[in-house]
């Protein structure tokens, strides 16, 4: 764990602390303070990870064609 304030990661970098806070977990081998504390901080890195995919699922566009099969503009995805 490096931290780090989890709002200033990029998405990789929150996830690859998630993976390892889940990793250390899961072996059972933590005392229970530094499971409770490993617990909090993986569930704000989890929620961090959450919210950037949200951002990014809100940017994709599709590429709509036009009548001659060339690209003519986008479109929102949810408007798909």
């Amino acid at each position: 764990m490096t931290g780090r304030p989890v709002k200033e990661m990029s998405f990789e970098e929150a996830l690859a602390e998630l993976e390892a806070v889940v990793g250390k977990l899961e072996r059972g081998d933590v005392p229970l303070e530094d499971s409770i504390r490993l617990y909090e901080r993986g569930a704000a890195l989890k929620k961090h990870c959450e919210a950037r995919l949200k951002e990014a699922e809100e940017k994709i566009e599709a590429i709509t064609l036009g009548e001659d099969g060339e690209p003519a503009g986008t479109q929102p995805a949810e408007g798909l």
